[in-house]
Order: structure tokens, then C-alpha cells, then sequence
């Protein structure tokens, strides 16, 4: 089944899952044998080699209530978890055997009229990569072989759930899309991320930059949350979803908050009280797949069976922001007042201070660095380690893997080398921006870079720079973000809301003629490009126009720029927040003298006779 044929079934009906796999295995008493012996007692994945019937009876339990989808009984079955076990060279095995058994028993109950689907179920695994646990490629292959086996077993559907960590998420997409890729296929996948009883993910992850992080990968057709909670502790973040989620919403509670008794987990939350909470999430808020998770049978499943009967799908009206995020929160790309700005000092080539901590690798003060912008004011950090003489590779992992849990901010990663913006996107769990992208060697930069933006799920910055040099006028600006707007989108599958334009700030205090009329061009241009493109965004590097003046004469003109630029429908600046002044703090004959400049409304006196 393609994303698009779920989408369709979406529009017509509500789909039931089927509930707790491991819940439902345990009521069965297996034994050690039953698992192989003793040393693979646990391990239910097994069973679909050990004891296939066993999978079978979960199977066929739900099927005979009225389900639409089961899972595969894969929820551990990458080899990172039955590595544990010793098992981590029968992945491919299992996750196929498992996807076969649910194929069988899920065709056995389809009809011409009503098919069942069977749903490869992918776990979390053992590791948080955003913890260093396990590194980002030996993740997504580990994954990589997972969905072999389970689309090899004839799954419809693949279930990444349970995620605790956005990072773990972006290494399985990403084994996923190289999986596509290399068969030329496609298969309709369901991400679901849990909620703790503290009300983020594991990690810290509030519910928006889990939607922010997620929404952009095109192979993602349906997005929710499972696991964790009963359906109660669920609902500000079902509701969440349900008003801001431009994709379908999937929601799998477990039978209440799981409670200890004597060692074991006890669910105490009824097939009724499933019921009442699953029904309001369907009719009022517009989920459009439902299920039960841990401690759930095909007593509560058929109470959700009941209600997708009844129940037409619910026309959610929704509103999206594109934004960009962190490992735990969100920052809008437009902001009202605007603009978003981007701190400008963990930037090895413009700040002094953080070249000196990099070169003494004092990445403790580096960290500090970063949160003291946000103290300023700063939304988004802008981050560059290149420095000459230095290795740039080695010196963004060790960055990276402190400023993913560490920075609350989310990061613009700056570099002109493409393995080093990948290894910076590997190591970063949420939605970054990529800076930049431009025509000054052609298309090749693009060619680098757009596909990385589109596996790691990123935004990027579009610099107004083509084969002719920088773009100095603002139709030029123009031409050339068109040309890359376009390429972007046509070619390389991008999409609007991902791009920024940087239209270049150029010095306005330097004298040269050339450069009299660059900050009305670009201030023109802006305007241009969000008349054209109205989805896209705007950015400057602001500090670029008072280049080579006085500090106290650069902090008024940035401050007057900045104010112009925003008018003009500027949504980003690149600037040290702290030194931005209102307008109101500034004479109005300082005023008055920056606005000429920037205008160019130059005036000329003659000599009297």
C-alpha cells in the first residue's frame, strides 16, 4: 500500500489497529521452551521462528473482532535488540517471518469488500543515539535490514513507534528512504512518538518540534502517539495534533498508566472507559486511526472496532507553522512582531570569543556560549566550526553531540563543506536550517546539498549568488532566487516553506560607488521575492552593512536597516540581538542620516558665488 492509497481509505473511514502484542502473548503462558530455552526467554520476536502459532493466535484474536490492521510481532526485531539476545544475525529472518505470519492470517480474513493490512511494527530499540548509545549509521542500518525483512514478509504498512528519540526516528526514515530508493517502490508509513507521564518524550520533546522535526519527510504519511499513557493523559497532545497536523493523526493509548503488582504491570483501564475517551478523539478532534497499545485486548479493541462502524472521519481544520526546531522545542520561521533572530556568535569566523574556545576546545564555555544568545534574545543559533588549519569533520561531531542536548535552540548549521554538513545533520535530532545554497559554481551546490536537506529534513538558506558573482541589483536578486526556487522545488523535491532567501547585505559606509544603492536593492528585492514566492522566507545577515564603521555608528545603522528591511517583509536576521536598538532609542538626526544612507537619498549643495 502506497501513502497516497491510505490516505484515500482515510478519507472514507476510520481504520482500527489491533491492540498489545506482548500482553497478549503473556496470556498464553509460554514456557522457555516455548521460546527456544532459557537464554531466549523475553524475547518475543522469537516466536515467529520458535513458535509461529503463538504470533498466530495474537493475530487472529483481533482479526475475529473486527480489525482492520494487525501488527507484525517485529516490535524488537532490528539487530540492535536481538543482538542482546545473540540473536542480531537472524534479523532479516524473523522481521520476515513475522511480516508472512501476519500476511497469512491477515488474508485468511479479508474479503472482496473489506481487506485487512498488515503493519511492520518497528520499535524504538534499547539505544538513544542523541545519548551517544549507538551512531546514527549503525542505527539506520540496522533499521535498513529491518524494513527488508518486513517488506520482503509482504507488510502494507510500516509502524515506527513508541519513538523516544527524534534522532532514532530520523535514523530509521532514513533507512527507509534509502530502502525506496534502491527498490524503486514505496510503502505508506506511520510514525508515532510517546509521551511520558511528564508530558514530553523521553528526551524532553515537547509535542510541537516532534511535529516540526517529523512533518517535513514526504514518506511520512501518518503521524501520532502511542504508548506511555492511558488515552486520558493523552488528550492536550491529542488535541495539539489534531488542530496543527497537516498529516493524518494516529492515536494507540495503552490501558491506562501501567501500575507494579508484584513485579508485574497491571493495566486497570476498562473496555467502557477506552471506549468514551477513543470515541470524543475520533468525533470531535478528527483522529483518523486508532488501536490500544500495552495491557489492551480484543475486549477494548472491540470497542474501538464499534466506533469506527458508527463513525464517519471528521474534516479536521488545521494550522501549520513552518518552523524549524530543536531536540525540544519549536521557533516559528515568521514571528509576529518579527523578525526571528538568529544569534550570530557560535560562529568561528565572525566571533572572536568562540575561534578562541574552538581552538582550546573548550566546548563547556562553547555550550555556555550558545545559551547566553538565548539569554539575548537570540531564536536560532547560527553554528560554524570551519577554521583554517583545523579538521572541520572532527571538530562538528564533537559540537554536535553536545549542542543537540545541550542547546534548547535550534541550529543553522554553516559550513561550505558537504560531508560536514551531513555529519552535522546526523548528530542533530531536530528540524535544522543549512546555510547555504547558491549558483556561483552552477548547480552544482545544489546538487550536494538539496538532497541532504531532503533526507535529514531541513530548511536552507538560498544566497542571491550565481555564475556572474554576487547580485547586486534587485532584479538580478530576484533572477537568481527564482532560478533556485525553482530548481529547488522542480527538481529536487523541495518545498517552498523550506527555502529562505538571503538577498546579501553589502557594506553601506564604505564610500565605493558600486556599493551606493546596495541597501535599497536589497531591501527591493525582499520585497520581490515575498510577493513571488509567499510560502518562502526572508533572511539577512544584518552586521554586513555597517562592515568597517565604528561600533556605536555600526549599532544604529544595523538598527535602522534592520528596521526598513522588516518592513519590506524580512522574516529572518542574522545579528547580535543585544546590540539591536529601538528606533525610539535613537536621535532622530541618527536616524534621519542612516535612512539616507540606506536609501541613498543622497544631497548635493553648491558653493554660493
Amino acid at each position: 500500500m502506497t501513502g497516497k492509497e491510505l490516505l484515500e481509505i482515510l478519507e472514507n473511514r476510520i481504520l482500527v489497529f489491533d491492540g498489545a502484542t506482548g500482553t497478549n502473548l503473556q496470556l498464553q503462558d509460554l514456557t522457555a521452551a516455548d521460546f527456544g530455552g532459557e537464554a531466549f526467554l523475553g524475547c518475543n520476536e522469537y516466536l515467529n521462528l520458535t513458535k509461529p502459532d503463538a504470533t498466530e493466535k495474537v493475530h487472529r484474536g483481533f482479526l475475529e473482532v473486527g480489525v482492520d490492521i494487525i501488527e507484525t510481532n517485529s516490535f524488537g526485531a532490528t539487530s540492535v535488540v536481538l543482538g542482546e539476545y545473540g540473536l542480531a544475525d537472524k534479523s532479516y529472518e524473523i522481521n520476515k517471518r513475522a511480516a508472512e505470519i501476519a500476511r497469512k492470517v491477515a488474508d485468511e480474513f479479508s474479503t472482496p469488500e473489506r481487506r485487512r493490512y498488515a503493519a511492520g511494527s518497528m520499535g524504538p530499540t534499547t539505544k538513544l543515539p542523541s545519548l551517544g548509545h549507538i551512531e546514527f549509521d549503525a542505527m539506520r542500518d540496522s533499521y535498513k535490514e529491518q524494513v527488508k525483512g518486513l517488506v520482503d514478509g509482504g507488510v502494507d504498512i510500516l509502524v515506527l513507534e513508541t519513538c523516544q528519540d527524534l534522532l532514532q526516528v530520523k535514523a530509521a526514515l532514513a533507512a527507509m528512504q534509502e530502502f525506496f530508493e534502491e527498490r524503486k517502490m514505496e510503502v505508506a508509513v506511520i510514525v508515532s512518538i510517546t509521551i511520558e507521564t511528564m508530558g514530553t518524550m523521553l528526551m524532553g520533546t515537547e509535542i510541537s518540534a516532534a511535529l516540526t522535526t517529523i512533518e517535513p519527510y514526504d514518506i511520512v504519511t501518518v503521524f501520532g502517539i502511542n504508548c506511555a499513557t492511558g488515552p486520558k493523559e493523552m488528550e492536550e497532545n491529542v488535541r495539539y495534533l489534531c488542530e496543527n497536523s497537516p498529516k493524518p493523526v494516529f492515536v494507540m493509548p495503552n490501558a491506562g498508566i501501567p501500575e507494579n503488582v508484584g513485579g508485574q504491570a497491571c493495566y486497570r483501564l476498562t473496555p467502557d472507559e477506552l471506549e468514551f475517551w477513543m470515541k470524543r478523539y475520533v468525533t470531535e478532534f478528527g483522529v483518523s486511526i486508532i488501536g490500544g497499545c500495552c495491557g489492551t485486548t480484543p475486549d477494548h479493541i472491540s470497542r474501538l472496532v464499534r466506533i469506527a462502524a458508527e463513525t464517519k472521519p471528521k474534516k479536521r481544520e488545521f494550522s501549520y507553522t513552518p518552523s524549524v526546531s530543536s531536540i525540544y522545542s519549536s521557533v516559528a520561521l515568521h514571528l509576529d512582531p518579527p523578525p526571528v533572530i538568529v544569534g550570530e556568535r557560535c560562529n568561528a569566523n565572525g566571533s572572536k570569543k568562540f575561534k578562541e574556545l574552538l581552538l582550546a576546545e573548550d566546548y563547556d564555555a562553547m555550550v555556555q556560549l550558545a545559551k547566553e544568545q538565548m539569554k539575548e534574545g537570540a531564536h536560532i543559533l547560527d553554528l560554524c566550526v570551519a577554521y583554517v588549519g583545523r579538521d572541520e569533520i572532527r571538530d562538528i561531531k564533537e559540537v554536535m553531540k553536545r549542542f543537540n542536548t545541550q542547546v534548547a535552540l535550534p541550529l543553522m548549521i554553516d559550513s561550505t563543506e558537504y560531508p560536514v554538513i551531513e555529519e552535522a545533520l546526523k548528530r542533530y535530532a531536530g528540524k535544522a536550517i543549512v546555510n547555504s545554497i547558491n549558483l556561483e559554481d552552477g548547480e552544482e551546490r545544489l546538487r550536494r546539498v538539496l538532497p541532504l536537506c531532503k533526507k535529514y529534513g531541513a530548511a536552507v538558506i538560498a544566497l542571491t549568488i550565481d555564475e556572474t558573482g554576487m547580485a547586486k541589483t534587485r532584479e538580478k536578486k530576484f533572477e537568481v532566487a527564482k532560478r533556485i526556487h525553482d530548481l529547488a522545488i522542480d527538481k529536487y523535491r523541495l518545498r517552498e516553506e523550506d527555502l529562505i532567501f538571503d538577498t546579501l547585505t553589502f557594506t553601506l559606509g564604505s564610500g565605493d560607488e558600486e556599493f551606493r544603492k546596495a541597501g535599497i536593492e536589497t531591501i527591493e528585492a525582499i520585497k520581490m521575492i515575498k510577493q513571488a514566492f509567499p510560502k518562502s522566507y526572508t533572511l539577512l545577515g544584518v552586521s554586513n552593512a555597517s562592515f568597517g564603521l565604528n561600533i556605536h555608528t555600526r549599532n544604529v545603522l544595523n538598527s535602522v536597516f534592520l528596521h526598513y528591511a522588516i518592513e519590506s517583509g524580512l522574516d529572518l536576521a542574522i545579528v547580535n540581538a543585544q546590540k539591536i536598538m529601538p528606533l525610539y532609542k535613537i536621535d532622530e538626526h541618527g536616524r534621519e542620516l542612516c535612512k539616507e544612507l540606506i536609501f541613498d537619498e543622497r544631497k548635493f549643495e553648491t558653493a554660493g558665488n
